[in-house]
């Protein structure tokens, strides 16, 4: 009998382990206010509209193994004294990935955040900005079968090493409504 729950054990704590590696998948509505999310297109505001700056410098970071990405890029902002910059490329590989994307079409926004601690991948591409010291990155990744991405999220760990090369803009470039899905 010992024998036998001794056994049960195993195949529970076998299945909790399993388990604790599986993907997640949550689906989050990030409204602004009913007013903003209700509200047309302004005349006011160009269909397109361009901003101009240089790059005052150019940083290329490296990840070492286990690193967290996003907390790895926000430290090297603040250290780097980083306020507005692109995020010109990015490569390597990670051990598992939290990223989330756009997962409907009408206001007010939702985005399906995806969580894999056990899934490892290749970054093949990465970009995006920082806006105010604040990063907002993209990644597109790769295993055997597929090509996936979206937002980098806290929680995505390198594998072999990742670099990412960063476009500083001097102080007299304004990105702060780049992203502003509001402004519209």
């Amino acid at each position: 009998m010992r024998k036998m729950m001794e056994a049960i054990l195993a195949v529970l704590a076998l299945g909790g382990a399993i388990a604790g590696g599986q993907q997640t998948r949550t689906e989050v509505t990030k409204p602004t206010t009913p007013a903003d999310d209700a509200k047309p297109n302004s005349d006011q505001v160009p269909e397109v509209y361009a901003v101009s700056g240089q790059f005052e410098r150019v940083l290329v970071l490296r990840f070492k193994y286990q690193a967290d990405l996003l907390a790895g890029l926000e430290r090297m902002v603040k250290e780097h004294n980083i306020r507005n910059a692109v995020i010109l490329a990015g490569a390597g590989s990670v051990r598992n990935y939290h990223i989330h994307s756009v997962s409907n079409r009408t206001f007010p926004s939702k985005n399906i955040y995806v969580k894999d601690p056990g899934a490892p991948a290749d970054i093949v591409s990465m970009n995006g900005y920082i806006i105010n010291g604040r990063i907002h990155a993209h990644l597109t990744m790769t295993d055997a079968d597929r090509a996936f991405g979206g937002h980098l999220e806290a929680g995505t760990h390198v594998f072999t090493f990742a670099v990412v090369t960063v476009g500083v803009f001097g102080s007299n470039t304004d990105l702060s409504r780049v992203d502003d899905k509001t402004y519209r």
